[in-house]
């Protein structure tokens, strides 16, 4: 089969190609970098008028006449290479919007797209429509809405979800639906929004490349070492905020026992790199099920707070912790902490069983053969 995926911004859309190119298939990938995170991408576009005086600019041009100069752009880069985008058997959006542009460029992009092409799919893997709808009507449903409700979070910084909710949005998700074959899901947290939806087909798990993620089985001499990255972009949506002071106390109560590495907006390969010494890895704390981070981290036998709801641990049917569920409440972080560094040897069973886990559940190879099985059905 001939393939393309759009977009990245977790490495995904990388891990599935690798996977299905080992099974002889066609693949490219079409999109955004995914700025300092920086993936690498076949077709790469660019986002422009998006520093200084140039956007400036485009805010202005924007709040004047309501035309988004970024948008304009990335459809150009997207015509003036449209001949390479036919033909394929298979197009995967990663979301909604999966080239960042308004609404009327978007469409104009995916109409191409759809008419040009024998199949598109939708993954859920962030937020998008029904997503952020079933977040909003359902506030104890672990998301990134829940900091928002609470204030935590600006408007103004929230918009990259707010969007979907205005009316222009719920167009463009309309005629998203219209024209896909089905509707993916890559985990917990976009699979129970979901549930009931005609053109949902299911939930097939973040493909991981294990041979690229090296296993070591964790030692603890005389300190456990515990990594916190922060994406300042993200940072309440992710309850950095909990994670942080969690940290301070821990840090405060057990001294020269625990080393704490804290690091903020670093490229992709280099904070996979700088964890492995750590033992222990801060992801979120609004989640229900891991992440792309969380599941590479796994994959190198780190002990992950992260998402662990019990639809998580029912659905793989779990009976030992392969990573700990991570909420939003500082006392709850700091007795899990706290146990883990005054048990030193529970960190070293967990680490084993994530390796474990992920080679079970998310084996690129394997994600790939239920992708293709999927796509082939519709």
């Amino acid at each position: 089969m001939k393939i393309l995926l759009v977009s990245e911004y977790s490495r995904l859309h990388n891990s599935l190609k690798e996977g299905l190119q080992k099974l002889g298939h066609e693949v490219y990938i079409l999109g955004h970098t995914d700025g300092f995170k920086d993936f690498p991408v076949d077709f790469p576009l660019v986002k422009k008028w998006d520093t200084g005086l140039l956007k400036k600019a485009k805010v202005a041009i924007y709040t004047i006449f309501g035309f988004d100069m970024s948008s304009y752009l990335t459809y150009r880069q997207f015509e003036k290479n449209k001949a390479k985008f036919t033909g394929f058997d298979v197009v995967q959006l990663i979301n909604e919007n999966s080239f960042y542009c308004q609404y009327y460029f978007e469409k104009k992009i995916l109409e191409f797209l759809f008419q040009n092409n024998k199949k598109t799919f939708l993954l859920s893997s962030g937020y998008d429509y029904l997503n952020v709808k079933y977040c909003f009507e359902n506030p104890t449903f672990k998301s990134a809405v829940q900091p928002f409700l609470l204030g935590k979070i600006k408007k103004s910084g929230f918009e990259n979800i707010l969007k979907y909710k205005t009316k222009p949005f719920e167009k463009l998700h309309q005629f998203i639906y219209s024209n896909i074959r089905g509707i993916i899901a890559t985990d917990m947290d976009y699979h129970i929004p979901l549930i009931g939806i005609s053109k949902y087909s299911s939930l097939i798990p973040n493909p991981i490349n294990t041979k690229k993620l090296i296993f070591q089985p964790l030692s603890i001499s005389n300190k456990v070492i515990l990594f916190h990255g922060i994406n300042e972009s993200n940072y309440y949506k992710k309850g950095n905020d909990y994670f942080e002071k969690a940290l301070h106390i821990i840090e405060k109560k057990y001294g020269s026992k625990v080393e704490i590495i804290t690091t903020h907006n670093i490229p992709y390969l280099t904070y996979i790199n700088l964890y492995d010494k750590a033992h222990v890895l801060m992801d979120q704390t609004y989640a229900n099920d891991q992440g792309y981070n969380a599941l590479e981290a796994m994959a190198k036998g780190k002990v992950v707070f992260t998402g662990a709801e019990k639809e998580f641990s029912e659905y793989y049917n779990l009976t030992d912790k392969v990573c700990i569920n991570a909420l939003p409440d500082v006392d709850y972080l700091v007795s899990e902490l706290s146990f883990l560094v005054e048990n030193p040897n529970e960190i070293i069973a967990i680490g084993k069983r994530a390796r474990t886990f992920i080679e079970k559940e998310h084996d690129y190879i394997k994600i790939a053969e239920q992708y293709l099985e999927t796509w082939k059905s519709k």
